[in-house]
This record gives structure tokens, sequence and C-alpha cells, in this order.
């Protein structure tokens, strides 16, 4: 999620940088134009917190290049920070498939994906993400063919996602999960959580859970933006 201040959301502080100053000296300084001028856009939005953190970003980024991501898929687009950030770390003949159920937000990042010149590597499909996932499935082609992919969409679907994403990703290749700290609730007693939060707070604990013991993959919490758990495919 995008970086803001608790006074913005009224929500507990996200994340490990705790003031503009660290963004400033170690984060924005690193920060593509075209990545920084679509954060811009996005905080203009009612909805803007929801963007990718620009130092999750960045870890993103160095992941694409880690695994030499060619082909990946991302659930949730919002506006475009990471659909953006992937596009720029991939390959000039990279594909990603980017899911989301709304074109509105995507057309407010897409012209600065297009004048980035990587709209030609992004199949954007305006849905539900499950019928596309068990779509793809329906192609044994497709299994084990993607190297990369990210998550950042609705909680109560996170366990759903990885059960389709790990036998859409191949072995060794990434599965990332964004907002897995849940502003910090998933480690606070329920009774102090506010109510808004509470529901996919619990559905973001059973995911950490389920993680914690699924042995098809290797797992590595990052403190970043609002947590992302990082998955390597290994059977």
């Amino acid at each position: 999620m995008e970086h803001t201040t608790k006074e913005e959301t009224q929500y507990p502080t996200k994340g490990i940088l705790q003031s503009e100053e660290l963004y400033q000296t170690s984060v924005y300084p690193r920060e593509p134009e075209p990545l920084k001028e679509l954060r811009d856009v996005t905080s203009s939005h009612p909805w803007g917190f929801m963007g990718t953190a620009p130092d999750a970003g960045q870890l993103m980024a160095m992941l694409l290049k880690l695994v030499k991501a060619k082909k990946t898929i991302e659930v949730g687009v919002f506006t475009g920070y990471s659909l953006l950030l992937t596009a720029l770390s991939i390959t000039d003949d990279g594909k990603i498939t980017a899911i989301d159920v709304s074109r509105e937000s995507y057309e407010i990042g897409l012209p600065i994906i297009r004048k980035a010149g990587v709209e030609h590597k992004i199949d954007f499909i305006e849905s539900q993400a499950l019928p596309v996932l068990d779509k793809l499935l329906e192609d044994n082609e497709n299994e084990g063919s993607f190297d990369f992919a990210f998550v950042d969409a609705n909680k109560d679907g996170y366990m759903s996602y990885h059960e389709r994403l790990i036998k859409l990703v191949k072995i060794g290749g990434i599965i990332a999960y964004d907002n897995t700290l849940w502003y910090g609730t998933v480690a606070m007693p329920e009774k102090l959580v506010q109510e808004e939060l509470k529901p996919a707070r619990e559905s973001t604990v059973k995911l950490n859970k389920m993680l914690a013991v699924d042995s098809r993959v290797m797992i590595s919490h990052a403190s970043i933006g609002d947590g992302i758990t990082i998955c390597m495919r290994v059977h």
C-alpha cells in the first residue's frame, strides 16, 4: 500500500520507515520518474493509500530482476504503480497478466504507462480474479509457466488465489502477497483492533498461518509498506 501517515488514514502507522525524511533520503532518490508521477497522481485519489508503497516497490523490482522475470501475474492493479514498476523491470518482450475489477482505476495511471512505453507488455483483464486464474489453469501449458506473481487485492481471497498461483508459478518463481501486516493488527489483540479492520485482519491471520506450514514454498516476511510476504515455490 501507498506510504501514508496515520493522520491521513486514521489507521495505525505502517511499515518501518516512520518519517517522510527517511523516504526522502532512502527511497525517493531511486524512484524512476514515471513511478513518481504515478504516485503523485494516485495521492489525490480518495483511496490513494491503496497504492503500492515505493519502498515495497524497490524490493519488488529487485526480486523481478533476481528471477529474471519475463511472464508475470498481478492480482489487484488499482492505478497501476506496481504494474508499471513490473513493466519497467521485465524484458521488453515480457508479458503481465493484470487482473482488477475496476478498469476505471487502471485508466488513471494508463496515460503514464503509455508515456513510459510499456503498455505493450500488459494484458489488463477487468474481472474478479478467480475466474481468470481458473481459465489460465484450463490450459496445461500455463502451469508452471509464470516467473512472478504479485497480489494486492481483497484479503478474503488470498488463500484461494494462493492455491491457483502455486500451480501457475514455476518452481523457483516468486509469489508476493501485499498487506500481510494489515496495519500491524495481525500482532494485536483483537479487542484493540478497529472494527473496520477486523474482517481483513482475520483473513490475513489465516493466510499467514497457512503459508507458515505450506511445504510447497519458502517464505520471508518483510516489514516494508504494510508488510509483504514473499513466497518462493520449491516444489
